[in-house]
């Protein structure tokens, strides 16, 4: 079997992905779901080390073990938690990551308390059109205008606290995905549910197909993207490159697709670095991988914790483009199926820049960006002589 001839399991990563969304995973209630992937990646003979909160280490092991690539996504998703149980008996809730109360509205949640979970709706304040008429359309949209009807005959605050309903108590939010014959995906949670099944189904390929990975790649799970932490302690030394998986927002002025993999240039941190996200560009050229290329103005990810953590690491950020990200998120089969090819083919290939083999390169041996010496230009045009500027 050659590095050429693979073809993507699409039938193991839907069945993945309606797996992992049926998981209530909120920032912060993630144990279900690390104990899911735990158990997959025993099924695909992939060795695991689990950290004390739940972050999971794998290891693919490579040929050498130096320089060593992470491939990181996220367990967590958006939810919320009780903040106040009302005199009636309602509960208003503060969300878990950031999100608008306003993709809140009308959605079916469990919440769950030390004992025990109950089912719910959230509606905002003035629910009843027949009870306040037009008014309803004067609200704000707040968290504070949002509150949690418990399917429970609980009218009073005295009787939520008898049923065991507590302030912090998580609320997790139905996903209600649906998988269209067309190959669009829609549902909550894509992320970053749809990112995790990418990289389980990446897995899967290298160990049904037995290619070679020339390089030690640890595949890492971490479970507090939405609030910021992320990947931030699950590195160690011989990791030279980071590759994160994400969700890529769709939208007006976006360059995001919701086809093909895309990948991220800059997010709200800064530019990812230069040369790993030209290494990824690359391999989608030369394997024909549908693609593009964007800028994230309001987006931090897994990759961008690990480097403010003062991680030495060349980081990148790939995508699959989402409409209504944090919202009813919707992709399509061919964002996912670009996405874990474009994994796989970068676990497959030689390290970005060869100098990263040495713990300490010498100048001789750094990297070289485009300069302007390297820039054709037409005839009678001429770049300013640098020294003579100031």
């Amino acid at each position: 079997m050659t590095t050429e001839s693979f073809v993507i399991n699409e039938d193991y990563l839907k069945q993945t992905l309606l797996e992992l969304l049926a998981i209530p995973c909120p920032t912060g209630f993630t144990d279900r779901a690390v104990v899911y992937v735990c158990e997959h990646l025993r099924e695909l003979g992939v060795p695991y080390e689990l950290m004390r909160r739940g972050t999971i280490k794998a290891r693919v092991a490579g040929n050498q073990s130096y320089p060593a690539r992470a491939i990181v996504t996220h367990l967590d998703t958006i939810g919320a938690m009780v903040r106040e149980i009302k005199a009636n008996g309602r509960l208003a809730i503060t969300p878990v990551g950031h999100w608008s109360s306003r993709f809140s509205e009308g959605a079916r949640v469990t919440i769950f308390s030390d004992n025990r979970h109950f089912r719910g709706s959230v509606l905002p304040l003035m629910a009843a059109g027949h009870a306040f008429n037009d008014a309803i359309d004067s609200q704000p949209v707040t968290w504070d205008q949002v509150e949690i009807r418990v399917d429970e005959p609980i009218k009073h605050y005295l009787e939520a606290d008898a049923a065991g309903i507590q302030v912090g108590d998580f609320v997790a939010f139905d996903p209600n995905p649906e998988f269209l014959s067309n190959g669009y995906i829609v549902s909550r949670h894509l992320d970053n549910k749809a990112g995790v099944a990418c990289v389980l189904t990446a897995l899967k390929t290298l160990q049904h197909y037995d290619l070679p990975v020339p390089f030690d790649c640890f595949p890492i799970f971490t479970l507090s993207e939405e609030t910021g932490s992320g990947a931030s302690h699950a590195l160690h030394d011989d990791i030279t490159e980071f590759v994160g998986v994400d969700i890529g927002p769709v939208a007006n002025g976006q360059n995001a697709q919701e086809f093909g993999v895309t990948v991220a240039i800059k997010d709200s941190s800064g530019p990812f670095d230069y040369h790993l996200t030209r290494h990824l560009l690359t391999l989608c050229k030369q394997h024909g991988i549908p693609h593009q290329r964007d800028v994230f103005r309001f987006y931090y990810s897994d990759a961008i914790s690990a480097v403010q953590a003062g991680h030495d690491i060349r980081h990148a950020l790939l995508t699959f483009g989402t409409d209504a990200t944090h919202g009813y998120e919707r992709t399509h089969m061919s964002a996912l199926n670009a996405v874990t090819q474009t994994l796989i083919r970068y676990m497959l290939s030689q390290p970005t820049v060869s100098s990263d083999r040495l713990h300490h390169a010498a100048l001789t041996d750094f990297t070289h960006q485009l300069a302007t010496d390297d820039i054709p230009l037409s005839e009678g045009t001429h770049l300013p002589d640098p020294r003579k500027l100031f």
